[in-house]
C-alpha cells in the first residue's frame, strides 16, 4: 500500500478528536498504521499503539515514536434560550472564534457557529475591541426546546473548517497541530515497512497533550522504550515574527535543543540530517518544551528523547498551515535513523 499523505491528512483533519475524546481520529489513524505494523493496541488512557517489529533476535531493544493526536477545542457549559455558553479545552484564542463554523457533538452532531451580540448588547468594558470567551455563544439554528433534547452541558464542540489546499505545496485547517506530525510517523512507518531495521518500532498518537502532555506521563510506561523520538510543530514565520523562535514556512524541519532533549541523541540525529541533506534548524527550549518530550523524558527512571519539529503558521487556529515537504523531510529522517540503529545502540548513549 502506498501511502497518499494528502488524503491521508485530509482524513485526520476533516475528523473531531479534542483531548479527551480521541476516539474520531484514533479510528482513522488506526487504519493508516495497521498496513505498517504486526499489532494495534489502545492504551488505558486512549492512546493507539503501533508496534512494528525489529529483524534482530528477541529480546530487542525499543524506540518510540510519539506525535500527540488530540487537538483544541471548545465544551459547552450553559444552554441560555438556545444558545450555547461554552469554554475551551485546551488554548484557544478568542479573538479567532466569531464566525467560525463548529460541530456540536450533542445527542447527535449539529453543525452550528460561533456568534457575537451587538456591542450595544454588552456591557460597556467588553463593548470594544475583540469580544471575550464569556460573551460568544453558539447558534446551531436550532429552536430552544429542541436545543436542550439535543444538547447537554459537557458535550464537546469541534471547528468545522474543512482542510485547504493552498499554493505553494502547503495544507491549511484546523487541528494540523500535531495532526501532521501523526503523518509524518505514517511516513515513517511506510518507509520501515519497506526495509530492515533491527529494533522494534511502537508508534504512539498520543492522547490529551493539548491539555497537560497527560499521556506522555503514562504511555512509556506501558511501551518501556529505550529512548523516543517525539515529533510536534514549531512555530513557523509569519505576521509580526520576532525571527527568534519561528522558521521558514516549507525550508526544513527543526530538531530541539534543550532541557528535555538528550545531547548525544540531538548530535547523532543532526549527525544523519547533515549527511542526508534534510535541511534543519536548531529549536531552543532551555526550559520545559511544552509538548510530550516532558512527560516522557521523565517517566519512570528517565528516557532519553530527542525532539523534533514541523513549521506551522495560526498555531491553535482553525486556519494553520504548513508545508507537505516538512512532514515528507521528518518522516524521512525518522525512517533512516531508525533503519541505521545498531543492537547495541544503547551502550554508546553517554550524556555530554
Amino acid at each position: 500500500m502506498s501511502l497518499d499523505l494528502i488524503e491521508h491528512l485530509k482524513q485526520m483533519l476533516s475528523a473531531p478528536g479534542l483531548s479527551g475524546y480521541e476516539d474520531p481520529v484514533r479510528e482513522i489513524i488506526a487504519e493508516a498504521w495497521k498496513p505498517y505494523t504486526d499489532e494495534i493496541t489502545v492504551s488505558n488512557l486512549g492512546s493507539l499503539h503501533g508496534l512494528a517489529k525489529g529483524s534482530a533476535p528477541e529480546p530487542r531493544p525499543r524506540v518510540m515514536l510519539a506525535a500527540h493526536m488530540d487537538a483544541i477545542g471548545l465544551m459547552v457549559t450553559g444552554i441560555d434560550d438556545g444558545f450555547l455558553r461554552f469554554t475551551q479545552v485546551g488554548g484557544v484564542d478568542p479573538r479567532i472564534l466569531p464566525g467560525q463554523m463548529v460541530i456540536v457533538h450533542g445527542r447527535q452532531d449539529l453543525p452550528g457557529m460561533v456568534v457575537m451580540p451587538p456591542a450595544f448588547a454588552l456591557p460597556p468594558e467588553a463593548a470594544s475591541g475583540s469580544v471575550a470567551l464569556p460573551y460568544l455563544l453558539v447558534d446551531t439554528g436550532l429552536r430552544a426546546e429542541e436545543v436542550a433534547q439535543k444538547v447537554r452541558v459537557g458535550d464537546v464542540i469541534s471547528f468545522a473548517q474543512e482542510p485547504l489546499e493552498l499554493a505553494g505545496g502547503t495544507i491549511a485547517g484546523h487541528t494540523l497541530d500535531n495532526r501532521v506530525s501523526v503523518a509524518a510517523v505514517t511516513v515513517c512507518l511506510e518507509a520501515l515497512s519497506k526495509r530492515k531495521h533491527a529494533w522494534d518500532v511502537i508508534a504512539a498518537a498520543t492522547a490529551q497533550e493539548e491539555v497537560g502532555a497527560i499521556a506522555a506521563f503514562t504511555d512509556p510506561v506501558a511501551i518501556r522504550p529505550d529512548f523516543a523520538i517525539v515529533i510536534d510543530v514549531t512555530f513557523a514565520k509569519g505576521p509580526g515574527g520576532s525571527g527568534w523562535r519561528d522558521y521558514e514556512l516549507g525550508k526544513g524541519i527543526t530538531i530541539c535543543w534543550g532541557a528535555n532533549q538528550h545531547p548525544w541523541l540531538f548530535e547523532e540525529i543532526t549527525r544523519l540530517a547533515d549527511q542526508l541533506d534534510i535541511p534543519y534548524k536548531k529549536d531552543l527550549a532551555p526550559g520545559m518544551s511544552g509538548t510530550d518530550a516532558y512527560g516522557i523524558q521523565v517517566a519512570e527512571s528517565g528516557i532519553p528523547v530527542v525532539e523534533l519539529g514541523i513549521p506551522l503558521r495560526y498555531m491553535h487556529t482553525p486556519v494553520e498551515q504548513v508545508a507537505l515537504k516538512d512532514i515528507f523531510r521528518a518522516g524521512r529522517l525518522m525512517a533512516e535513523f531508525i533503519t541505521e540503529l545498531p543492537i547495541d545502540f544503547m551502550s554508546k548513549v553517554e550524556w555530554k
